[in-house]
């Protein structure tokens, strides 16, 4: 199948990581489903998409609730009739706390929106996967550098980020019946208004304060275009992009 003919839905995809991909999709020919929380910056999304935002489907989305999903794929199945890849970008941290500070409902927000979304959104479009025609489809998820290594304080988000690898790798294991593949992306500092505070220093292992480099976003909106262009007997499991300068590799 060509880009032409191929349904994307992207989480999280009224700003950041999630509407550059969405726009490089279409830019590939794709038809694109955008879901997140606030509608009107889906609309501001397929506003910037020009003459292509007549391959656009904006669906306002809560991927915590179980109910939503099932309307966003209800809707992707009403309009376009199938799905061939999902992004599943849609993420949020908590506030920096001490370990034993961190508030119960810090945690369970994080780990609605970040794991159980996830789950949600993969669980319904293999379901839709499995049973259209030609069958199978591609789903990315987005992990992280904290999916390899914590910063500091971040327990929540960095135990969600850990919990996505196994999802990516069962969702892998259990998809090969129906040619339905499963990646993920492992993402570090790309340019966001949610990486904004680095350019003001963050915190380190070692206790002190640094700026650190960010890359421009469009460079993981092209990981995820070339993880698709893949053919489904392919697949990139993992696949890390970041600014090259960031302190991760090594002591720094």
């Amino acid at each position: 199948m060509n880009a032409t003919e191929k349904v994307a839905v992207i989480t999280g995809a009224g700003s950041g990581i999630g509407k550059r991909t969405a726009l490089a999709l279409l830019a590939e020919g794709y038809s694109v489903v955008l879901a997140g929380r606030r509608a009107d910056a889906l609309e501001q999304t397929a506003a910037e998409a020009g003459a292509a935002s007549s391959r656009v489907l904006a669906v306002p989305t809560d991927v915590a609730s179980q109910e939503s999903v099932r309307h966003l794929f209800a809707k992707t199945a009403e309009r376009f009739g199938r799905v061939d890849l999902l992004f599943n970008n849609a993420g949020r941290g908590s506030p920096r706390k001490e370990f034993d500070e961190i508030p119960l409902e810090d945690w369970q927000a994080v780990v609605d929106v970040n794991l159980t979304g996830s789950f949600l959104c993969a669980q319904e479009a293999f379901r839709m996967m499995k049973n259209q025609t030609p069958q199978g489809g591609r789903i990315i998820n987005n992990g992280s550098i904290s999916a390899h290594a914590p910063r500091p304080n971040s327990s929540p988000y960095t135990a969600t980020k850990h919990a996505i690898t196994g999802l990516t790798k069962s969702i892998s294991l259990d998809g090969r019946p129906y040619d339905i593949v499963c990646g993920q992306i492992d993402i570090g500092n790309a340019a966001t208004e949610m990486t904004e505070r680095m350019t003001g220093g963050v915190p380190q292992a070692n206790g002190t304060l640094m700026v650190e480099p960010r890359m421009d976003s469009d460079a993981v909106a092209k990981a995820i275009v070339y993880m698709d262009s893949l053919p489904l007997d392919a697949n990139v499991l993992f696949l890390t992009v970041m600014a090259s300068k960031m302190p991760y590799v090594g002591r720094g």
